[in-house]
């Protein structure tokens, strides 16, 4: 639908959508978009959650990754890389989901557990057919969450694993009890019990996990959900019991999201989920050929950018299938996977998914982040596929070299979001065309942060054009608008291990002028402003 458009006006609910107030003729001729922000109507809370991280053991995610081993040259922690750490610890990482992903579906945790060098090799069959050596397992996992302040998303084996194994790994993790399994935790090094904030019941049963239908799904689900149980004393009141998160929707196939939620509406006490899945990656061109990640023009762009607003749809659509069950929206929806999902850089192992990361990658991330927060009364969560060196990734490494994407800048950009207040934005975006695809040209979101700051972020997609913007802000006397633009000369453009600096935020602020605030936003751009 928004493809064809040729006026394209941002999604608010239905309760915060104003008519635009009118502009005097001298901003009219010189703003290209208008947008009004209701500073004194504030709506959902935007949870930290939609800027979560995805950790698997897939090509050099873990493994010259995050993980280099105690023993390595380059500075670390018990292991852990010391400059990730720095890094993460700057976008305020949220959670970590982990061990998979696909590779969780075939994730056994014992083997990961115990003296390192007692730990059985495995095969890691879906990612390059590669040994798992198990270094990185739950002791390490948590060291790291300590290491960078965020909290625990286990995804849990369904499609391999049985429901003893699950229930005995929640058991080894929580429990502060005098158990056996408490006890070899205590041994291994950690005799409190850890905290789980997130367990994923499952990963992609309709492919990877299983290929289970719909049905069978919700009668393991069920299961699982019943018998893996948190013990952590501090997570058993309402306010701080770990979640659940079912598998949901993929993306193409709506029938396990109507068959969660249709046992979710009729389940008894013994079972319950405070959440469901939803997977939809941005593949620019078609599944068996994507595209490159680097040295493309405004073709491959567009494709981009349009493939990532597809997102508007599946949100949307699973977001009815809930509300038929659930009108009090009670079920988060967490978007546990997603991102940019290109052709492997040549030379590399397919398996690996390693590819550059691009302006036009920061432009997708937050154009999804955007829509995440627009959406925040039912998207509770969001897991970028992924942190290091895989897909969409925050760093890449080589070595002893790491360099910030510019995926990460837009996420340190947007670290005032956390945990905001939504306040309503209505716009008229315009248009940018490109051959046959009509795409909105400008996107926004406006919030007030834990202090009571305003905060707006703008998106200017038409990689050739500056837009001009004008702001009406209802409700609050702003008399300044500074903060951050990313751009850069190309949509290729990139950071490198020799050119770590070619695409990173600069200053970027407004003027006031008759009671607006006008932005010139450059193009193919990013901003975040505080407006005081």
């Amino acid at each position: 639908m928004y493809l064809r458009s040729a006026r394209w006006i941002a999604s608010v609910p239905a309760a915060f959508a104003w008519a635009l107030h009118p502009v005097p003729a001298a901003a009219q001729q010189r703003a290209s978009v208008r947008l009004e922000v209701k500073a004194d109507h504030p709506g959902p809370k935007i949870s930290r959650d939609i800027f979560g991280q995805f950790a698997e053991h897939l090509g050099t995610g873990i493994y010259g990754g995050l993980w280099v081993g105690p023993g390595s040259p380059i500075p670390n922690v018990r292991g852990i890389r010391s400059d990730i750490v720095a890094a993460l610890r700057a976008i305020k990482v949220p959670n970590v989901r982990w061990p998979g992903g696909c590779f969780g579906d075939n994730y056994h945790w014992r083997n990961g557990i115990g003296p390192r060098a007692q730990r059985p090799p495995t095969l890691n069959p879906d990612w390059g057919g590669v040994i798992e050596p198990n270094g990185f397992g739950t002791h390490e996992y948590f060291d790291f969450l300590s290491q960078i302040g965020a909290d625990a998303f286990i995804s849990e084996n369904i499609g391999s694993g049985t429901v003893e194994e699950a229930a005995d790994w929640f058991e080894y993790m929580t429990s502060d009890k005098s158990t056996a399994l408490a006890k070899r935790r205590a041994a291994n090094g950690h005799p409190a019990p850890y905290r789980v904030n997130y367990l994923g019941l499952g990963n992609e049963n309709w492919a990877c996990g299983g290929a289970m239908s719909a049905a069978h799904y919700v009668e393991e689900m069920k299961r699982f959900a019943r018998y893996t149980r948190n013990y952590n004393p501090a997570q058993q009141s309402p306010g701080t019991a770990m979640k659940r998160v079912a598998v949901g929707w993929d993306s193409g196939n709506d029938d396990y999201t109507d068959a969660v939620m249709k046992a979710w509406k009729e389940k008894n006490w013994a079972w319950d989920i405070e959440g469901i899945s939803l997977h939809g990656y941005t593949i620019p061109n078609r599944w068996e050929k994507k595209g490159p990640s680097v040295g493309f023009g405004e073709d491959e762009y567009v494709k981009g950018i349009a493939a990532t607003l597809k997102m508007k749809e599946w949100i949307a659509k699973q977001s009815a299938i809930m509300d038929k069950y659930d009108p009090d929206k009670k079920v988060g929806l967490y978007v546990d996977e997603w991102g940019i999902w290109t052709d492997s850089n040549p030379g590399t192992n397919p398996g690996f998914l390693q590819q550059q990361n691009t302006l036009r990658d920061a432009v997708i991330a937050a154009l999804n982040l955007n829509l995440f927060m627009r959406n925040a009364d039912r998207v509770h969560g969001a897991n970028i596929a992924q942190m290091i060196n895989v897909l969409q990734a925050m760093i890449l490494t080589d070595g002893p070299k790491m360099v910030l994407t510019p995926t990460y800048q837009v996420y340190r950009m947007y670290v005032p979001f956390h945990d905001s207040a939504a306040v309503p934005v209505t716009f008229d975006a315009g248009t940018y065309s490109y051959r046959d695809l009509h795409l909105p040209r400008v996107d926004t979101v406006a919030a007030r942060d834990s202090s009571g700051g305003l905060w707006l972020a703008l998106i200017n997609v038409d990689p050739n054009q500056p837009a001009s913007v004008a702001a009406t802000i209802d409700g609050a006397a702003v008399r300044s608008a500074t903060g951050q633009v990313l751009t850069a000369a190309a949509v290729d453009a990139h950071n490198s291990f020799d050119r770590p600096n070619e695409v990173v935020p600069r200053p970027f602020g407004g003027r006031i002028s008759g009671g607006q605030l006008l932005f010139d936003l450059p193009p193919k751009s990013v901003a975040v402003v505080e407006l005081r």
